[in-house]
């Protein structure tokens, strides 16, 4: 396993505030990994502290093998935060061309990449336009292209999708993956868990500075199943009663089941074979990660609110 980053026990504290409490994780090369948590929960702290905009209390960040160094390695990252970072009065070209050269790009490298990238994102006419005259999408789109342009190791985007319609959003996660596979490493922090299910590989969810959730997204949403199966079949049971499974819901011709504990999926196909339904689909119902999400963080918010009481 190749990694990019490598976080071990990364404390930040403001005053009694601990932002940031002992976190370590792992980042994989060309993997696209989202941080996840909600307002507050320590996520800009933490990409603060991976770009070099703050220096951890505690820890060690390990980037590309070796000691992160902010002064050499930040060219070799690319931050689009979330709050807009443009000048408003400056041309969008112009604009472009002075974040490439403040990323190492000669003169004639920017403009070849921003050439590249202004077609690629259909922006060829926007070279003369300031940036107080865009939308909020065709912003974000600006601020995505000086994030890649310059070809980093590490990208790092926060909610990158924000403001786009439904057709640039699709155009950006297309690149998005076009990135990873051309070897780019991506960290997608966003509140948005359909997104995050559909583009990432690896997800870590914080919250109140400390980390409660890290994995695969297929690992995580196995972890949480609750042995919930879709059954529809040709036409409506009457009574259903079997030791292997209780029905939870019943909506028309769909049944919703939970497999009891020492059960199988196998002893709820029998049930109705031998009962003589025809079953026209089966399927294992998975939580979304929006619902793991609501879950841990109501529990964590729940574990904090008593141990305060404990202390008071």
């Amino acid at each position: 396993m190749s990694l990019i980053l490598e976080l071990e026990n990364l404390k930040k504290y403001y005053a009694t505030q601990k932002a940031v409490d002992d976190i370590s994780f792992n980042i994989e090369k060309g993997s696209i990994f989202g941080l996840l948590g909600p307002n507050g929960a320590g996520k800009t702290t933490l990409l603060r502290m991976i770009t070099g905009i703050f220096y951890p209390d505690s820890g060690s960040i390990q980037f590309d093998g070796s000691t992160f160094n902010p002064t050499e390695d930040i060219i070799k990252i690319g931050y689009m935060p979330e709050e807009r970072g443009l000048y408003k009065k400056m041309k969008i070209g112009d604009q472009a061309m002075y974040l490439a050269q403040l990323k190492g790009l000669s003169k004639s490298e920017a403009m070849e990449k921003i050439k590249f990238w202004f077609k690629r994102l259909e922006m060829e006419t926007w070279w003369n336009k300031k940036v107080e005259d865009l939308s909020k999408g065709m912003s974000q789109k600006l601020q995505f292209v000086t994030t890649v342009l310059h070809e980093p190791k590490l990208i790092i985007l926060d909610e990158p999708f924000s403001g786009l319609d439904p057709v640039n959003a699709n155009l950006i996660k297309d690149e998005i993956y076009g990135l990873a596979e051309r070897g780019s490493t991506v960290i997608f922090s966003t509140h948005r868990m359909e997104q995050v299910e559909e583009i990432c590989d690896h997800i870590v969810l914080v919250n109140l500075g400390k980390k409660v959730l890290d994995g695969t997204v297929h690992n995580v949403k196995q972890q949480f199943k609750e042995n919930k199966f879709s059954i529809h079949l040709s036409s409506i049971p009457t009574a259903v009663e079997s030791p292997a499974f209780l029905v939870d819901e019943q909506k028309e011709s769909e049944l919703i089941v939970k497999i009891n504990e020492g059960y199988k999926s196998n002893d709820v196909l029998n049930y109705f074979i031998q009962a003589n339904y025809t079953i026209d689909s089966f399927k294992e119902i998975l939580p979304s990660l929006n619902e793991i999400f609501i879950k841990l963080v109501e529990n964590t918010h729940s574990t904090a609110r008593a141990f305060q009481q404990v202390n008071d």
